[in-house]
């Protein structure tokens, strides 16, 4: 789903991360780096989803997506069977066009 979404294909940041995508950012304090535009890891507990516009705003998506938990930039899914698949798409879709406007390719 995050590839057709992206349109980029999957690739690894660090061991864990599968990351869809890339973009560069910078920081006040002048620290750059690169990372992926839209990712998620597999943890043995649960998958997490790195949303880096985090989830304000979300409420109402949120409210339909089903069993989950947030952290600051990340969203913890058990298993995808506890999810609306259709709500998790449109929340990274919507995760993709913030990145766009904010970093744009």
């Amino acid at each position: 789903m995050m590839e057709r979404l992206s349109g980029h294909p999957p690739a690894m940041w660090g061991p864990t991360i599968i990351g869809f995508g890339r973009y560069k950012y910078r920081y006040d304090s002048g620290h750059k780096g690169e990372m992926a535009r839209i990712g998620f890891s597999p943890r043995a507990k649960e998958l997490v989803f790195y949303l880096i516009n985090g989830l304000s705003g979300q409420q109402t998506l949120l409210g339909r997506l089903g069993k989950y938990r947030t952290g600051k930039c990340c969203l913890y899914i058990k298993s995808l069977d506890l999810v609306d698949r259709g709500v998790l798409k449109q929340l990274i879709a919507d995760e993709l066009a913030y990145m766009r406007e904010k970093y744009p390719e």
